[in-house]
């Protein structure tokens, strides 16, 4: 069974741009497109009976934006499998619902209710921080738009060895047939005395030379698996979402992790993914880890 990539529309220029995109990225790893558009207008119109020739204005209106959508994508690529649909449900629910069976949940940084001044809207960071698929909120000028940059930039964190995030960045640079630039960004702690042993000789040093090795570690079994891929590995002193976010301006597809804590009520997204959301210059996507992780590791997962 291959699991369809899930769009999310609702006649945004936002969520056209998520559409464009979703079905190139469907058509780049051979999957179903599934267009859905959630709309609770039956909660403010009522239901019309069955023998009623009239149909509510919102039921309508609800109809046309997915028969619009699908008619795009089917003209941007003919021969892809397209299903449409409107759901009656609130926009985030439907798409964390629909995120159960997916490759992937693509959304708009910002919708119709969205307000100008925000850098994101409320529906794209509440499946972001939730969802149990990977989700791709679709932002940035139009290079990396229409990937033209033939670059994916993933984010290794300290603890982010056997997350999912890489698999995923790998199989997109794969896909692509990009060169996939990977970044381990480390700090010196600043409250080490000059005299702590592992500063014998240079702390930066030693810090510099921690990361490379856990970015190795973490890349030499994907490597064997992916062989053609080109890696561009670096490590690189600095504020993990600055360093991520100045890169995105070259890059087709930034792919960060998060954390799912099992049990935990609330958004789920590290500081490098909440701020690589708002702030990249290109899409982002936050690919969900599975697994217990301590509220320091949550924080900064990247």
């Amino acid at each position: 069974m291959r699991l369809p990539v899930v769009v999310g529309v609702d006649g945004s220029d936002s969520s056209l741009e998520a559409l464009d995109w979703a079905a190139d990225e469907a058509v780049r790893h051979g999957l179903p497109l599934r267009v859905v558009h959630a709309s609770l207008w039956e909660r403010y119109e009522g239901v019309v009976p069955a023998w009623s020739v009239d149909r509510p204005s919102g039921q309508v209106f609800a109809e046309n934006i997915v028969a619009v959508a699908a008619e795009r994508a089917r003209r941007r690529v003919p021969d892809l499998d397209i299903s449409a649909e409107v759901l009656a449900e609130d926009a985030a629910g439907a798409l964390l619902r629909e995120g159960t069976e997916a490759a992937a949940v693509v959304v708009g940084s910002r919708g119709r209710s969205g307000f100008a001044d925000l850098l994101l809207g409320s529906v794209a960071l509440v499946v972001a921080a939730r969802s149990r698929s990977p989700v791709v909120v679709v932002r940035g000028d139009r290079h990396a738009l229409e990937s033209r940059h033939g670059r994916v930039l993933l984010g290794v964190g300290e603890h982010d060895e056997g997350s999912t995030a890489l698999p995923f960045a790998f199989r997109e640079a794969a896909a692509r047939e990009a060169e996939l630039d990977v970044v381990r960004v480390w700090r010196h702690p600043g409250h080490e005395p000059a005299a702590h042993p592992l500063l014998a000789g240079g702390g930066a040093g030693h810090y510099e030379g921690r990361a490379a090795e856990e970015l190795d570690r973490a890349l030499e079994p994907l490597a064997r698996a992916y062989p053609g891929v080109r890696l561009r590995p670096s490590t690189v002193e600095g504020v993990p979402h600055r360093v991520l976010t100045e890169r995105s301006a070259a890059v087709d597809l930034l792919v960060v992790g998060a954390r799912r804590r099992e049990g935990f009520v609330g958004l789920e997204l590290g500081r490098v993914a909440h701020r690589s959301l708002h702030h990249a210059s290109c899409p982002v996507a936050v690919v969900p880890n599975r697994g217990p992780a301590s509220p320091a590791q949550a924080e900064g997962d990247s």
